[in-house]
Formats: structure tokens, sequence, C-alpha cells
């Protein structure tokens, strides 16, 4: 697992945020743990290649963030 952080920000408008606020929210989910796993699965899938590090789970079965 990461052993460090680094602050990631973006621009999003506002409708778009407070839906995914609330839907984070339904699923007793932070948006910070939401985008995580979406940058997770981004990278095991556009690897291309590269070797992945052991704290990257490829099967997707760990359950942190």
């Amino acid at each position: 697992m990461e052993k460090r952080t680094a602050r990631l920000t973006l621009l999003i408008d506002p409708a778009k945020k407070k839906l995914f606020e609330e839907i984070c929210t339904a699923q007793d989910l932070t948006p910070s743990q939401v985008v995580r796993r979406l940058i997770r699965q981004y990278i095991i899938e556009h690897a291309g290649g590269r070797p992945l590090p052991d704290w990257l789970d490829a099967g997707g079965s760990s359950t942190a963030n």
C-alpha cells in the first residue's frame, strides 16, 4: 500500500460535484476513496506493459483505498 500521500486538485462543475458527493455518501464512501479507486483501476487498465508495484492490487480485492 502507498506510504505517502500527495494532493490532487481538479475542477468540476458544482452540479456534478454535488451529485458525486451524494452518491458517495449513499454508498458510505468518501469522494477521496472513490477517486483513489478510479485512479487505481485506470492505472491497471492502461499501464501499457509497465511493471506494476506490489502494492497495486491488480485483482481488485483490496479494501484499502
